[in-house]
């Protein structure tokens, strides 16, 4: 079975891919981690999501930011969380991308991500504890990531 990617790419001969399926992760964290990780070089994300993890870099929410606080570690943009799940499963993803990159022959030190996208999975309902009448909804996602090589 192939993958597929939202982004097509004609010349693959020096792009590496990574896709996480169905993933326990809130899909508007992930949305907004995907934002920030596009464009940047991947030594450089795995760095800014290791910090979140840490607790001494956020995120900026310029998507969802409703009823959330200013945190002092992001300078372009003060409204942000720490989304330390989603890091987590995001940096997971992104070592993953590395070994593919090393697998095909690609110079890790210089692959920029130029894709990050983040898809709503399936969700799944499960009983609420407790002898609860309602049912819990748990919605996954699937993450993207495309990086190539630039000189």
């Amino acid at each position: 079975m192939e993958l597929k990617y939202s982004k097509k790419i004609e010349d693959e001969s020096n792009v590496a891919k990574a896709m996480g399926t169905d993933i326990n992760i809130s899909p508007k964290h992930a949305i907004v981690i995907c934002d920030k990780l596009a464009g940047m070089k991947l030594n450089d994300a795995i760095s800014m999501l290791e910090a979140v993890i840490a607790l001494e870099k956020s995120i900026p929410f310029k998507r969802f930011n409703k009823g959330i606080g200013h945190r002092a570690g992001s300078e372009e943009f003060k409204i942000g969380k720490y989304p330390q799940k989603s890091a987590y499963e995001f940096l997971k993803i992104l070592r993953n991308l590395t070994a593919n990159a090393e697998f095909k022959g690609l110079d890790t030190e210089n692959l920029k991500i130029i894709h990050a996208a983040a898809h709503k999975g399936r969700s799944m309902k499960k009983i609420a504890p407790k002898g609860r009448w309602k049912r819990w909804v748990t919605q996954f996602v699937n993450i993207q990531i495309i990086a190539e090589e630039v000189e």
